[in-house]
């Protein structure tokens, strides 16, 4: 399955379950670790680990296949890991605290920088 389908179900089942203030991130194709990264914030713990489910059901159901899930133990960060994409799905303090988005925004000023 093509990334930019996978990136459409994810935000897709997201947005089924009421996530907000999603991001979705394309990560410069120096990096090989993966193509998109997906950012989204949900009110609850609970409602952070319904989200993730319903990724995992939605891309398996389309034929994709999901590596890991990691943090349904707290569900205030959860990794839904589908191989050319990540999803992260957050606790808003949690978001703010490691601020992903920005991150990933001077990792790749940064190399730029280094490569100029």
């Amino acid at each position: 399955m093509k990334s930019k389908e996978l990136v459409k179900i994810a935000v897709d089942a997201l947005e089924e379950i009421k996530a907000y203030d999603i991001v979705v991130m394309e990560i410069d194709e120096k990096v090989a670790l993966f193509d998109y990264m997906i950012v989204a914030s949900a009110g609850s713990n609970r409602q952070t680990r319904a989200l993730a489910n319903n990724v995992q059901e939605k891309v398996k159901v389309a034929g994709g296949t999901v590596l890991s899930m990691e943090g349904q133990e707290t569900g205030e960060w959860l990794l839904v890991d589908l191989g050319d994409v990540i999803v992260h799905i957050m606790l808003p303090a949690v978001r703010d605290y490691y601020d992903l988005e920005m991150l990933w925004v001077e990792a790749k000023s940064l190399k730029k920088n280094m490569v100029d």
